[in-house]
């Protein structure tokens, strides 16, 4: 027995909430009920290009959709996702989830007392190299991450942390079966008035510890992983989907040395965006777990929140150190 499309909508339709929009009018089992937008403009062209209704409120839906993908500044998410938990409506919200830690506790109370789903963006969750490699049993000890892009002027509203390196911290919680036991960090302002680029070195209750570095100023782009275990680990390139792992074999009879076997995985270009739609509309249909829920998303920002206040905490001191004259 067939079910009724699961009546969607979009709010927040600039950059990436377009995409949204068009994921779910694509889709043979949701309907893209409405786009909204506090920009008219966008609102109507988006939603000419998918049939749909155009709203410059978001509380004009309400009632009106089952589920919605919330693409606005991270400042309104939680007012915006509040109103539709509280409505019984299924979420899907942007990283990182809110703007303060109150909030995102504050949502996912509500989400849980309304029992509904709440899904965080994380999109690189989605990832097929990554995908592939969470199906193998990990036991990581040492996790080193690097995510480096170009300057643009677009995303700088946050730091780089909330920007990059969540994405990443993201990922190692999920990777890392341990509870945070010490976290150190430091960065600079190169570009902007905010941190531009940021390392921090994770450490867990188990042993594991995870270095992570992101840039929004580098020459260049790399989104890369590895994770390394006893006899083996494994690199995630993100960038370019390959999943590559190394581990021990039998020793060689003539060096005595173990020999080493690479086995890498180059996986075809995927709708990562398609991939996260797909398993939010599998959740709010009861089909499926939530991949990447609001908790998860609660503890990215958790220590991405700590790791920007102790970058800032070093800067404070520097500038401190450096004096009135210092250009940074």
């Amino acid at each position: 027995m067939s079910q009724n499309p699961l009546r969607c909508a979009a709010i927040g339709v600039g950059h990436l909430g377009r995409w949204h929009a068009a994921k779910y009018a694509a889709l043979p089992d949701t309907e893209l009920v409405a786009v909204a937008d506090a920009d008219p403009e966008t609102a109507r062209r988006v939603a000419e290009e998918h049939g749909c209704a155009a709203e410059t409120d978001h509380r004009a839906l309400i009632g009106r959709v089952d589920a919605v993908s919330i693409a606005a500044p991270t400042t309104l998410h939680y007012a915006i996702a509040r109103d539709f938990l509280d409505a019984g409506c299924h979420v899907l919200v942007e990283k990182p989830i809110t703007a303060t830690l109150d909030e995102a506790e504050a949502l996912n109370r509500l989400a849980e007392e309304r029992g509904v789903v709440l899904q965080v963006g994380h999109l690189e969750r989605f990832n097929a190299a990554l995908r592939q490699l969470a199906e193998n049993p990990l036991h990581p000890r040492f996790i080193e991450s690097h995510r480096l892009a170009p300057y643009k002027p677009r995303a700088t509203d946050v730091s780089v942390v909330l920007d990059l390196m969540i994405h990443d911290i993201d990922i190692i919680l999920a990777l890392v079966d341990s509870p945070l036991a010490e976290i150190r960090a430091s960065g600079a302002r190169v570009l902007t008035g905010d941190i531009d680029i940021a390392n921090a070195r994770l450490e867990f209750e188990n042993g594991c510890v995870a270095n992570v570095t992101s840039s929004r100023i580098s020459t260049k782009s790399e989104r890369r992983m590895r994770i390394f275990q006893s006899h083996a680990y494994a690199s995630v390139d993100f960038q370019n989907r390959i999943l590559s792992f190394n581990h021990l074999g039998d020793v060689d009879p003539e060096t005595g040395a173990p020999e080493i076997h690479r086995d890498e995985r180059v996986f075809d270009e995927a709708d990562a965006l398609l991939a996260e739609i797909r398993a939010f509309v599998a959740a709010a249909r009861g089909q499926a777990p939530v991949l990447v829920s609001g908790r998860d998303g609660q503890r990215a920002l958790e220590t991405a929140s700590r790791i920007t206040e102790l970058v800032q905490a070093n800067l404070n001191v520097m500038g401190r150190a450096d004096g009135p004259h210092s250009s940074l």
